[in-house]
């Protein structure tokens, strides 16, 4: 069983047609998941929905804490982009014996164009074949955490 927990991010934020602005209302991670037409044995859980640039060392430590208590041993976090690295450093500092896979998107789900889809098929591909560790999966990539960043010119996060 692999679970997934909700933490919000880019991933799941609507647009207010009214004022412009991007907000949260409720996840897309089960339709999603219904529309890749997932097969395997996912839990599915919200632990928060925020963007990540609004994350305190206590929304880190839930998260950290919810990885150590649940049983299973293969963990996916849906996370905001900006302190993505953040919290995958956290995490292998604190986590060695699961295997946990972070991942989110550039661009809202419900936008249409998002890279979100394709990121969450990928993080759940590499999650059933990559050892205990902490990583980063974006855009079809998978990066150990402590050696990757976001390269904010080009959109895109690359190895260090």
């Amino acid at each position: 069983m692999i679970q997934i927990y909700v933490t919000g991010g880019t991933f799941d934020k609507e647009y207010n047609e009214l004022n412009g602005s991007l907000y949260f209302k409720e996840t897309h991670l089960q339709e999603m998941l219904t529309k890749g037409r997932n097969r395997l044995d996912v839990k599915t859980d919200t632990l928060f929905m925020k963007d990540s640039l609004e994350f305190s060392d206590t929304d880190r430590i839930q998260i950290c804490d919810a990885c150590l208590s649940v049983n299973a041993d293969r963990i996916l976090i849906t996370h905001g982009t900006d302190t993505m690295t953040l919290t995958a450093e956290y995490l292998a500092g604190q986590i060695s014996n699961k295997t946990i896979v972070l991942t989110g998107a550039m661009i809202p789900y419900k936008f249409g164009s998002s890279d979100g889809m394709f990121n969450l098929g990928s993080a759940l591909a590499f999650i059933q074949v990559l050892p205990p560790g902490v990583y980063i999966s974006m855009n079809g990539k998978v990066f150990e955490a402590g050696k990757v960043r976001k390269n904010l010119e080009r959109g895109e996060f690359e190895a260090i």
